[in-house]
């Protein structure tokens, strides 16, 4: 039974108390007062030495002033303030336990310990309810059961705090359905290569991401789920069955076990294993690895580099985002080895870092990789790599990665060049002249990260293609960013009308703009071989003899004070009308990736805009601080502008002559 302080109503309390005397009472409903004996009765939750017994009047506003009121409130029930000596006392000096000393205490409904404090009692049921522990010995009430979650056409069920992953076994994030998306369209091209080919998820959850690999793509892989805890391992399976699939255990090595579930629609089976990541993938080998543990997945690169077959893909998602986006640099510095500060492109910048840390790890295997893609979003960064086996694409891998020069004062950047050689003046390296106009050193080294490319096009087409058959709408704006950020091209070569260029490929509706190297090399129907693959990997590394630029600037953290800078699009157009490279980048909204300099990045920025108030603007130029060469140049084309509104056409030659006057040195432009 109950104990006597968890009661549902008030009137269950003044029962107790006649009760304890021996007189039986009827009934009454709640909130009302029972029929009042003239003998006192005692309270039935303090002893006799704290409170006497009393009249009826007196026991009420006893019970709901000191026992009522005080209360914790769980599904309907109770659980009142107790003085009885029900929890044992801590000897006192003399050795004795003294009961009227007992301090009042809970009772909890759902494990029956005995708690002090009420917030105290509040967080403990807080805690089993995270824990998914709501059923109680003492509640008739049948307790809910697991939640179904439908995404993507997979079902699967998780505990009612499953978006907390320090305190549920079924960690499932609604949030990351894009990166689940992007996964499987990547899974999906690799299938389009070879068939069948074994796919690992080295951390399962609940299995969702595995169920969609095996419900999508059928008999061209083979699915393996693994997850080291025994609950995870349970909901997996029960998943599932519940989307029709059959499991196969396999807990231990050469231990199989073939349960099946009681589907009859799809055939398909999914091994389910309980081992340490590390462990399955030292024993067995993979074409296709995903590594999503929650934090760094640096502890499970040289495991997934040892056995994974050559042209394998190898994807890791990092959400350990406080460090990757230098939030927290001694920890980036403990798992990554990577020094770094707070830029403008904070976001590539972690990419990069997490890429670094990838081609180390294959590099010690002797083996190289191909970056496929590298997204960075709110909160995760998401890395795909090919790996390719051979001690001389690890060298060449490993030669990519290089320190960055950052200059901290107008953000420009630059990689180190290659060689061992000290440089005299390291600042030369850096386009801007930032070191000579500031005292004090205005540069910080960082990294070593990865200084090659962070995509490929044609392999990123595919996915594309991949994303429209399936129906991801998530995915397929994302994409379409991607590409054009690896081509540095804008939208407009995406089109979804009848194509009439032969340049066009056709696929489900969605026409891509492609060179004929990209459509050679990549959308080639039906099943390869060996040597098929490996010279489509050969024109693949071909196709990046243009790579794109690395990183972006910020419009926003570049623009000029007091003036309106242009629209975004407008603004590529104007940089691609200069002769410069450009894109939007996925990784800013208001990034610009460009191979223009900073310092021509900010000329062109000043040139379209527009002040925001005429008047103040009439009075001279806008000065940029730091920077004598832009400021020559802004001064010139203000002056430029404004020469048919103030001056006639007679004094041009008067403004031609100010123009041309040098400019003030450093100091007296900073007054």
């Amino acid at each position: 039974d109950k104990h006597i302080s968890i009661q549902r109503h008030l009137a269950d309390l003044e029962k107790l108390a006649d009760l304890r005397e021996g007189e039986f009472t009827k009934a009454v409903p709640q909130n009302t007062h029972l029929c009042v004996k003239d003998k006192k009765k005692p309270c039935p939750l303090c002893p006799e030495e704290k409170f006497k017994a009393c009249y009826s009047h007196k026991l009420h506003r006893h019970l709901q002033n000191l026992h009522w009121k005080v209360s914790v409130e769980f599904k309907g029930y109770r659980m009142c303030i107790c003085h009885l000596p029900c929890r044992p006392v801590k000897p006192n000096l003399a050795g004795d336990q003294t009961l009227s000393k007992m301090g009042a205490h809970y009772h909890c409904i759902i494990c029956s310990a005995t708690i002090t404090r009420r917030t105290d009692m509040i967080g403990h049921i807080n805690r089993h309810v995270n824990k998914g522990e709501t059923e109680s010995r003492f509640i008739t009430v049948r307790a809910p059961t697991n939640e179904v979650i439908k995404e993507s056409a997979t079902d699967v069920q998780v505990l009612p705090n499953h978006s907390t992953p320090q305190k549920t076994d079924s960690y499932f994030n609604p949030k990351m359905k894009l990166n689940r998306q992007l996964i499987f369209c990547a899974l999906a091209v690799l299938a389009e290569e070879r068939k069948p080919i074994e796919c690992l998820d080295a951390f399962g959850a609940t299995g969702i991401m595995g169920l969609q690999w095996a419900k999508h793509l059928r008999s061209s892989v083979k699915v393996t789920i693994n997850d080291c805890n025994e609950n995870s391992v349970k909901i997996i399976k029960e998943n599932c069955h519940l989307n029709k699939m059959k499991v196969k255990l396999n807990t231990k090595e050469g231990d199989s076990d073939g349960t099946v579930g009681d589907g009859e629609e799809n055939t398909d089976t999914i091994e389910v294993t309980r081992m340490d990541a590390n462990v399955i993938m030292h024993l067995r080998s993979f074409d296709f690895i995903h590594l999503d543990p929650f934090g760094t997945s640096v502890n499970y690169l040289d495991s997934a580099f040892r056995n994974v077959r050559n042209l394998g893909i190898v994807s890791l998602t990092s959400t350990d985002i406080s460090s990757l986006y230098a939030k927290a640099q001694h920890v980036a510095l403990r798992h990554y080895g990577c020094n770094i500060v707070r830029t403008e492109y904070y976001k590539e910048l972690a990419a990069r870092i997490v890429i670094a840390a990838v081609t180390r790890a294959a590099a010690r295997c002797n083996k190289g990789i191909e970056v496929l893609l590298a997204v960075a979003l709110e909160h995760f960064v998401l890395v795909v790599v090919r790996v390719l086996r051979g001690p001389s694409t690890a060298d060449d891998s490993a030669k990519k990665i290089r320190y960055l020069i950052h200059c901290q004062w107008c953000e420009e950047r630059i990689f180190q060049k290659e060689g061992n050689m000290v440089e005299e003046n390291p600042y030369q390296q850096l386009p801007c002249d930032c070191h000579g106009s500031m005292p004090g050193r205005t540069a910080v080294v960082l990294g070593p990260l990865w200084s090659g490319s962070l995509f490929n096009t044609g392999f990123l087409r595919r996915m594309l293609l991949e994303a429209v058959q399936y129906g991801w709408g998530e995915a397929q704006p994302l994409l379409k960013t991607l590409v054009c950020e690896a081509e540095c091209t804008t939208l407009k070569h995406f089109s979804t009308h009848g194509p009439g260029d032969e340049n066009k490929q056709e696929e489900c509706g969605v026409y891509i703009k492609t060179s004929n190297t990209s459509a050679e090399s990549y959308v080639v129907p039906g099943k390869r071989k060996g040597e098929e693959v490996m010279r489509g990997a050969k024109r693949q590394r071909a196709e990046h003899s243009a790579e794109h630029p690395a990183f972006y600037y910020n419009v926003h953290r570049h623009s000029i004070r007091g003036m309106n800078m242009p629209k975004l699009n407008k603004f590529l157009n104007y940089l691609s009308e200069a002769g410069y490279r450009v894109s939007r980048t996925h990784f800013d909204p208001m990034g610009v990736r460009t191979n223009a300099p900073l310092a021509q990045f900010k000329t062109v920025l000043m040139k379209y805009s527009t002040p925001t108030y005429t008047g103040g603007q009439a009075e001279g130029p806008v000065h940029l601080p730091g920077d004598v060469q832009v400021e020559e140049e802004v001064a010139a084309a203000a002056d430029a502008k404004e020469e048919d509104a103030e001056f006639p056409e007679e004094d041009k030659s008067g403004v031609a002559d100010a123009v041309s006057t040098p400019s003030y040195p450093t100091d007296c432009a900073a007054d």
